[in-house]
């Protein structure tokens, strides 16, 4: 999840207030920094020394001539790599791109990507795009792009390879755990227009889909939950928000999806490294829903800013969270420029749902538990998850592992093959459910609503 830097109409009112005030600090305060840089100095100075030996020993003995420039922005990169996988140096190129992404339009595959052990890993497709439509799974590796071999690659590397102008043709070699053969797939790079938001109605019910939090999330699921209304003429009978496969986004986005189904009360905190560096977010009076019943929908693609969503509501007790556990992302990345072009995405705090509870590792765990049958593959393709990355942020408060491993306990429920749901027209089992526990919830609401009031029988003597 990505955090920009913000400034506020009032904030601005008050740098300008204090920018004399600042000057006068700078200046009465020279010695007093001068002292505090000699003792930062005093205790790295051993270790900046090794740093530009090693500098020094590169720049004269390569074997081919490098630049300054390239030894620096190698050495800004090993750093912020050798923190957590989320952290990382933005070059002029990857710099450009997260803006492109987060503003919502991009040329390439429509494919979310982590690393484990140098290889490529996909967390989740996007829906409807090439990717998608390729098949590519959660699960599968990435090893060759156009024959040439990207494990080894940093993430940006492998990502930048992905990316491309709308129209030319990307061979890519996939490796699904499970199967012995490696897949040869040809690809076309189209437009990525990341639309956060759609919607449709089945059975009186309303279906939101929030692909990324993306620019305008929030705008667009008001736009949304606005249309069903519009489209049956009256309320639903509740909403169905899906959030499978959402890989996150931009933090702001996530409050605000949250508080169009919220009235009041925390949606998440995050901390900072400090023990006084807490910022909470809260809802503001105004359900977009009118109060109807929600369920939301996630599994192990749905990370980070999607995994405040769903903590928000459940922690509310606003909706019933439903499908599989979610991917544990608990963290968030603050872009702090370094030039116009240039900028470090760094992890720099930890959120928390209402509760106070972390979901770094172990996710969000659903209040009701739903396979996704109507995939041949379910059971057997490994799932990644934040535990499973090198240098992954431990959460302070401990998990048990046990509690993300496959459950393989047979439920009564779930016993219908993919085949068996595919001949009764079922192709999504986990959205099939959600429209059949909504219907019934609505049946126990009408039921309850049309009981008559009990009447207490007279007593003997009145």
């Amino acid at each position: 999840m990505v955090q920009q830097p913000r400034q506020s109409g009032r904030q601005s009112g008050l740098n300008r207030i204090a920018r004399p005030l600042a000057a006068l600090m700078l200046v009465a305060s020279v010695p007093l920094a001068t002292s505090a840089m000699a003792g930062v100095d005093n205790s790295t100075r051993v270790e900046l020394g090794r740093f530009m030996q090693a500098f020094q020993e590169v720049k004269a003995n390569y074997v081919e001539p490098v630049s300054d420039n390239q030894l620096i922005e190698g050495a800004i990169q090993g750093m912020l790599a050798s923190l957590d996988p989320h952290s990382g140096y933005l070059n002029t190129a990857d710099f450009a791109q997260l803006r492109t992404t987060t503003d919502g339009e991009y040329g390439g595959l429509g494919l979310s990507v982590t690393l484990e052990d140098g290889a490529v890993k996909v967390v989740a497709p996007m829906d409807d795009t090439p990717a998608a439509r390729a098949g590519i799974k959660a699960g599968d590796f990435i090893t060759h792009i156009d024959g040439q071999l990207i494990v080894g690659f940093s993430l940006d590397e492998a990502v930048e390879k992905m990316r491309g102008a709308a129209g030319t043709p990307i061979r890519m070699t996939v490796v699904r755990p499970g199967r012995e053969e490696p897949l040869q797939l040809t690809l076309t790079r189209e437009v990525i227009i990341v639309r956060p938001v759609t919607w449709e109605v089945q059975n009186g019910i309303g279906i939101l889909r929030l692909s990324s939090f993306s620019e305008n999330a929030a705008r667009d699921m008001a736009a949304g939950i606005a249309g069903i209304t519009r489209q049956l003429g009256h309320r639903p009978t509740g909403y169905i928000l899906d959030l499978r496969s959402n890989p996150g986004g931009l933090l702001d986005e996530a409050v605000a999806v949250s508080d169009l189904f919220l009235t009041d009360g925390e949606i998440v905190s995050q901390r900072g490294r400090r023990t006084n560096d807490v910022e909470r977010f809260n809802a503001h009076a105004g359900d977009a829903t009118g109060g109807l019943p929600i369920i939301v929908l996630i599994d192990a693609g749905s990370a980070s800013a999607s995994e405040i969503v769903a903590g928000a509501l459940q922690d509310q007790h606003r909706a019933v969270i439903m499908g599989e556990t979610s991917f544990g992302k608990g963290s968030v990345q603050t872009v702090l420029p370094l030039s116009e072009t240039t900028a470090l995405r760094l992890t720099t705090a930890r959120y928390f749902t209402p509760s106070g509870r972390s979901v770094q590792e172990g996710g969000i765990s659903p209040d009701i538990r739903v396979p996704q049958l109507s995939d041949p593959d379910y059971r057997n393709r490994p799932i990644v998850r934040e535990a499973d990355l090198r240098r992954h942020l431990v959460n302070e408060r401990g998990v048990d592992n046990r509690t993300l491993q496959q459950d393989d306990t047979a439920d009564p429920r779930f016993q219908q093959t993919a085949q068996q749901l595919e001949a009764a027209g079922i192709s999504d089992f986990q959205m099939h459910y959600a429209l059949e526990t909504m219907a019934r919830l609505a049946r126990d609401r009408m039921a309850a609503g049309r009981a008559p009031r009990a009447v207490p029988a007279p007593r003997r003597g009145q």
